[in-house]
């Protein structure tokens, strides 16, 4: 199984979220740094354009994403189809 972004989702209070499905055990950061690095996969995007920026000890992450307006349209793409985000 590859790091990857699998799905759009919701949760009870209507707020969007992005399923990153990960190898990486939760120790020392290695998760965190593979869900950045599963965004980072975007086009336009690179390893340093992403970063957590809240959640870092629970499961739903918050992700500052740094880039082009092209970048910008496939994150909202992502946030927007409930199909799939490949």
């Amino acid at each position: 199984m590859a790091d990857r972004i699998e799905a759009r989702g919701s949760d009870d209070a209507g707020r969007v979220f992005l399923k990153v499905r990960m190898r990486a055990r939760p120790e020392d950061g290695a998760a965190n740094a593979a869900t950045g690095l599963a965004a980072a996969e975007a086009p336009g995007a690179g390893k340093s354009a992403v970063r957590v920026v809240t959640g870092g000890k629970t499961r739903l992450k918050g992700l500052g994403i740094e880039g082009s307006p092209e970048l910008a349209g496939v994150v909202e793409g992502w946030l927007a189809d409930e199909r799939s985000t490949d």
